[in-house]
């Protein structure tokens, strides 16, 4: 349709129509099973009418059901508008990949685009037309439950990654190409900030951190062609995102120029009366409404009041046809007005999902996200060494993470699994392990086998109720029974390497004793076979970390690029009157952006050919040499400072990294080139721009170990 022809369709809806175009339901309202919707439909005091008319819907499943909800959908709508099919597909649809937090651990764009792009074949299929991803809100503290479904703590590395799902969701021709899903930015805004790591929390931002560190992700996002965005739980600053005018008619759309469908979180309308700045569901409906929200999850205050209000005087109706308007745009631009059952198709879906090839993207993603904490040259394993496998998550098949609606963990493939196919003396023991509470069976007979091994691979982590939505930590360490069954193994044998599932960055500190660690995360449907060829050596770890891993709970929110401080602590290390804890580090166990590998890099040679320009850009060049046996991918990452500026600066902000393959002694040349816009921040007048004068530039493997130059910023 044209867009003419979309605005008359608007003209020809009836006040209720266009009401019922803001409501989206569950899947449940919709099915032909009586029981599924009793439930649903008495809790929101729903009329089959209302729900024959609600203009998306958020759930269904499966080609089949997808082509009868919207044929009986359109049968009941008096202009056959079709309805949109919405779902959360975080990070695989039914082949499930990496947790977000170890898609950033890959800093490969390609290889998330790749993720999104076989998650958004896998959905379409399936009779799906939107997902909500990516999620791009920027986290620094691990105890926050949802730090698995971001990127991670830089606002740079997840821009890249943002665009990068953004462009694999919905390809370069969304309306044509029946494997893709439009991609809906979430939540805006700065939700990953909420005070004390606790869901649903408020927010309290500078103006100046909202812009420098939490917005650039989203308008990432957007930039790369996202046609949705939903709202945050939290408020921000004392106002809550659902009803925040500035947020979404100030920033969202005249400042970053968004014109497409702004959609609530499940119930946040409604929440603004608990939020306390809304009496009751009239008055939250005017405040959303105001705001420019489009879509109204799962609760009714558009459904109930907005009519009212429009014809009290007290909303403009214009308000209304804005919203309609880009909810059928949306429609369009899916090409749904044409082809209602858009991608679904029942024999195709069974030839498609969780085929053999999306299997091996998994598994390759999975192998790039697993990052080398700590290695006392025990790794890589050796298949005629006598290893024993032990521990809750040795034969676990809970590795997808709590956010993988499709996935069957009965498809997982397991560490044993995995493990059985590279080693020729495994020994595995029989008794189920608890995470929490082992039984004594389970623990002698895991001495026992430690007794007779050469190496030990003990398996622990998280189960994945204990990181997601609603599964924020105060204590971020392993339960206390892992811990407990690590020191007895070291009793009868100090040859541990220690693999961990989770979906958070942990203190692991009572494991300082291991001679390895290997962070896997949730590593998704292909997670043992990765895992394993990371401990036998058929793949060399490359993984960098997204997030900074804590030496203690005490240290959060802990993150690389903090800024100076006027007694910083690396000015006079044993003074007392510096910035610093007095019974621990100021820096994290293992900081952003570090990994090992099997091989070792050196790095020499950092080069600036010339001074920074307006008009001039800089080349700063390194030379990587891998003076090892074994091919390494080394991420090479180039970080700034600004050494003099009207604001307090970070210490470090990453800038560039590139990802280069290195065969045995081969040594590589790597540059990067900066502009003047890179060395741009947000000023006091809160615009962005450069200050001329000295910065560092430095050059590394990580945020830590880093080679250091100047140059400078002239006129």
């Amino acid at each position: 349709m044209k867009q003419e022809q979309l605005q008359n369709l608007v003209e020809q809806m009836t006040l209720e129509e266009k009401i019922d175009q803001l409501l989206q339901l569950a899947a449940a309202f919709y099915s032909d099973k009586a029981e599924e919707k009793t439930g649903p439909m008495s809790d929101l005091g729903l009329t089959q009418e209302t729900i024959n008319q609600a203009g998306t819907t958020l759930g269904v499943s499966g080609a089949k059901e997808a082509i009868r909800v919207q044929k009986e959908y359109m049968a009941n709508n008096r202009l056959h508008i079709p309805t949109i099919l919405m779902a959360d597909i975080i990070h695989g649809f039914r082949t499930i990949f990496p947790i977000p937090l170890a898609l950033g651990c890959t800093w490969d764009a390609a290889a998330v685009e790749k993720m999104a792009a076989v998650s958004a074949k896998e959905a379409a299929v399936s009779g799906l037309h939107v997902t909500f991803s990516p999620m791009v809100d920027l986290v620094r503290d691990p105890r926050w439950g949802r730090v698995m479904e971001s990127t991670g703590e830089d606002p740079f590395l997840n821009s890249q990654l943002a665009q990068a799902m953004v462009l694999g969701y919905q390809g370069t021709d969304l309306k044509n190409d029946l494997s893709r899903v439009a991609a809906c930015v979430k939540h805006f805004a700065a939700y990953g900030a909420a005070l004390s790591g606790r869901d649903y929390n408020s927010v309290d931002l500078s103006e100046q951190q909202l812009r420098e560190q939490y917005l650039p992700g989203y308008r990432a996002a957007l930039e790369a062609g996202a046609k949705l965005v939903m709202t945050s739980f939290n408020s921000l600053n004392g106002v809550p995102a659902t009803g925040n005018k500035w947020l979404f008619r100030d920033i969202l759309r005249k400042e970053f120029g968004f014109d497409g469908v702004v959609i609530s979180d499940w119930g946040a309308i409604q929440e603004l009366i608990a939020h306390g700045v809304a009496k009751d569901k009239k008055q939250a409906a005017q405040l959303a409404i105001e705001a420019g929200v489009d879509i109204e999850m799962m609760t009714t205050c558009y459904t109930d009041y907005l009519a009212e209000l429009i014809q009290e005087g007290t909303v403009d109706e214009q308000l209304l046809d804005e919203a309609v308007l880009r909810i059928l745009t949306l429609k369009n631009d899916l090409g749904l007005f044409e082809n209602p059952h858009r991608g679904a198709n029942v024999e195709e879906e069974a030839r498609v999902i969780f085929s053999e090839e999306h299997q091996q993207a998994a598994k390759d993603l999975a192998t790039k996200a697993i990052v080398l904490l700590k290695n006392e040259a025990i790794l890589p394993l050796k298949s005629e060494e006598n290893v024993a496998l032990i521990g809750p998550a040795a034969a676990s098949q809970d590795i997808l993470g709590a956010w993988s609606w499709q996935g069957q963990k009965t498809e997982a493939i397991s560490l044993a699994e995995g493990a059985k196919n590279l080693s020729s003396s495994l020994l595995l023991g029989k008794e189920p392990f608890d995470y929490f509470a082992p039984s004594e069976a389970a623990i002698k007979e895991a001495l026992a086998l430690a007794e007779k091994a050469d190496k030990v691979i003990l398996a622990l982590g998280e189960t994945s109720e204990m990181s997601g939505e609603a599964a924020s930590r105060s204590d971020i360490r392993l339960p206390e029974a892992q811990i407990q069954l690590f020191q007895a193994l070291q009793q009868v044998n100090k040859e541990i390497i220690v693999t961990v599932y989770n979906g958070r960055p942990l203190d692991l500190s009572d494991f300082n004793q291991a001679k390895a660690i290997v962070e896997a995360w949730f590593p998704g449907s292909q997670g043992g076979h990765a895992l394993a060829e990371i401990l036998w050596g058929n793949s060399n770890p490359s993984g960098r970390l997204s997030m900074s891993f804590p030496e203690t709970v005490g240290q959060v929110p802990i993150y690389y690029n903090v800024e100076n401080t006027g007694r910083p602590y690396e000015s006079a290390p044993d003074e007392k009157y510096v910035s610093k804890y007095l019974d621990t580090s100021n820096y994290a166990k293992y900081p952003f952006g570090f990994g090992l590998t099997y091989s070792q890099v050196d790095y020499t040679e950092l080069v600036i050919n010339q001074s920074l320009t307006s008009a001039t850009p800089l080349t700063a060049s390194v030379k990587v040499k891998n003076t090892s046996s074994l091919p390494v991918v080394e991420t090479v990452q180039f970080y700034i400072r600004d050494l003099v500026a009207e604001r307090v600066r970070p210490i470090k902000e990453l800038k560039a990294f590139e990802k280069v393959s290195l065969a045995p002694g081969e040594e590589k040349t790597v540059s990067c080139e900066l502009n003047e816009a890179d060395l741009r921040y947000v000023h006091i007048d809160n615009q962005w721009r450069s200050d001329t004068g000295d910065f560092q530039l430095m050059v590394g493997p990580n945020s830590r170990d880093l080679l250091t130059t100047t140059f400078q910023l002239i006129e």
